[in-house]
């Protein structure tokens, strides 16, 4: 039996991110932590998800939880609007074969 070795395409997957304190974190120094939009590639969500906590943990982030939001046609398929610039982070997602961070909003008590 012989396996399928055919390359699966890279996809980018948006990724809304949690995280709480950790020092060296480079949120605001009263944040209790902070919400994070990313634009993940890889050739699933898998893939994506375990490269955007990854790249978070390098930079001393404290992942909490990660919610997949889908890839480009899975949003658009779902009826969201999709404006040029965010399909450009996505295209810069997927050229680089990278993990964008497009917004970060610190959570505040």
């Amino acid at each position: 039996m012989t396996e399928d070795k055919t390359k699966r395409p890279q996809q980018v997957h948006t990724l809304l991110v949690e995280v709480g304190r950790k020092p060296g974190d480079g949120l605001p120094a009263k944040a209790t932590g902070a919400a994070l939009l990313l634009y993940a590639s890889g050739v699933d969500e898998a893939e994506a998800v375990r490269e955007a906590v990854a790249v978070l943990k390098v930079a001393d982030m404290a992942v909490l939880e990660v919610t997949a939001q889908g890839t480009l046609d899975e949003r658009l398929e779902a009826g969201e609007q999709i404006d040029a610039e965010e399909r450009a982070l996505m295209g810069r997602a997927l050229a680089e074969n990278a993990v964008i961070v497009a917004q970060v909003e610190p959570f505040f008590d």
